[in-house]
């Protein structure tokens, strides 16, 4: 989130200035003691003229005083370029500026201007001890040079004040005036801090979902899909010669369809979130018969053997021992065709274990068009690792294959898991 720019004062300053010629911090400073110095020289002639005739100093002493007021507003081009040199302008001018008429109590803008740019400029602490020096060096410069015109114990005071006055209550305002951009410079650099972090969380969301609707959609559309394609294989070689069978396979594809289809359609609402929408449940361990069931309805030698005693698992751990199943028994159909698959889930103490061995093909399998292979496995993975489980696969003697996925449970029932 950027400042927003051209908003109050300094901003429309900020973009004025270029347009006069000041560009830079030493063009803004030139500008400003140019005008500074106008300013004074007629604040200064028109006080001269206002003032008695009698009160008022010779033209010679006048000519005086409008040179130093100007040339000491002028030193503040040097304020950010050369600060030194400016206080040492500034209080070298006030000196000159009481030589020439000690009775005549001249002060200009050009001191607050100058304190008050230490304050800025300089760390806090430091700031009120340069100012102080100033003010301690004016101070005693100016009574002595009230002293050695003439002036009176109250002149001398006068000026002393002044300068203690002058450079303590100016820096003390830039120190303010420091301590605030700071303070607005830390919060706005917060904000950008807090905005990148929400992006942050944004872009993480999206692609979790991004994750979640793959693995979803991967798991549906492969499992049921290479079902339909076995199935429809069979159907081809049946039409000819047994239409009965053939009528069968393709009212069972018609039907597998529409079961494909509403798991997308599931799929999809959830992702939805539609408030309105009748969703089926998520399947879980207990949808594994049907599961089986259907592979055996595609001619695949599949059987599921369940030990232990069955606990409820969360929500989250009981769709991904299923989505796992799914997945192996797929990856099964089309690596491993016609051979036997046995499915085993045991409830143990701590978590659940699946494990899904097949032996080798009974037939050769079809190569897989467009097929880059192990999308399946890295989807299992996933899955595991959401719900902190451990995903193991690897080859089994005798040319077959194993998946053993081992998802833990919490124990809140005793020591049950």
């Amino acid at each position: 989130m950027e400042p927003a720019r051209g908003t109050g004062p300094e901003g429309r300053w900020a973009e004025r200035l270029p347009s006069l010629g000041a560009r830079g911090p030493l063009g803004r400073d030139v500008l400003l003691a140019v005008v500074l110095a106008a300013l004074m020289v007629l604040v200064t002639a028109g006080t001269s003229a206002l003032t008695p005739p009698q009160d008022r100093p010779p033209s010679t002493v006048e000519g005086w005083l409008l040179v130093l007021v100007a040339a000491q507003a002028l030193a503040l081009a040097l304020r950010r370029v050369r600060l030194a040199a400016c206080v040492a302008v500034v209080v070298a001018t006030q000196v000159a500026l009481v030589a020439v008429a000690p009775d005549v109590s001249v002060r200009s803008v050009a001191g607050f201007v100058a304190a008050g740019t230490i304050g800025t400029r300089l760390p806090a602490g430091r700031a009120l001890r340069v100012a102080a020096s100033v003010a301690v060096v004016e101070a005693v410069t100016t009574g002595a040079a009230a002293v050695l015109r003439g002036g009176g114990v109250d002149v001398v005071l006068q000026h002393a004040v002044s300068a203690l006055l002058v450079w303590g209550l100016a820096v003390m305002v830039g120190i303010h005036l420091a301590t605030r951009r700071e303070h607005l410079r830390l919060v706005q650099d917060r904000a950008d801090q807090l905005e990148r972090e929400r992006d942050a969380r944004v872009r993480a969301a999206v692609a979790d979902e991004r994750a979640r609707l793959a693995r979803e959609l991967h798991d549906v559309a492969a499992h049921h899909l290479s079902g339909m394609v076995v199935q429809a294989a069979a159907v081809e070689k049946l039409v000819g010669r047994d239409p009965d069978a053939a009528r069968a396979g393709a009212a069972w594809l018609r039907d597998q369809g529409r079961e494909t289809l509403d798991n997308l359609r599931q799929v999809v609402g959830l992702l939805r979130r539609d408030e309105g929408d009748a969703l089926a449940p998520v399947p879980g361990v207990e949808a594994l018969d049907d599961l089986v069931r259907t592979a055996g309805d595609l001619g695949d030698d599949v059987a599921l053997t369940r030990t232990g005693t069955p606990v409820p698992l969360p929500p989250l751990a009981d769709v991904s021992v299923y989505r796992v199943a799914q997945q192996a028994l797929t990856n099964a159909r089309q690596h491993a065709p016609g051979g036997p698959v046995r499915l085993t889930v045991t409830h143990e103490p701590g978590g659940v274990r699946l494990d899904v061995v097949n032996g080798p093909a009974a037939r050769p399998a079809s190569p897989a068009r467009g097929e880059h292979g192990g999308t399946g496995l890295a989807v299992m993975r996933e899955r595991a690792a959401l719900v902190g489980g451990t995903l193991d696969a690897g080859p089994v003697p005798g040319g077959g294959w194993q998946v053993r996925l081992r998802v833990p449970v919490a124990d809140d029932e005793g020591g049950r898991a």
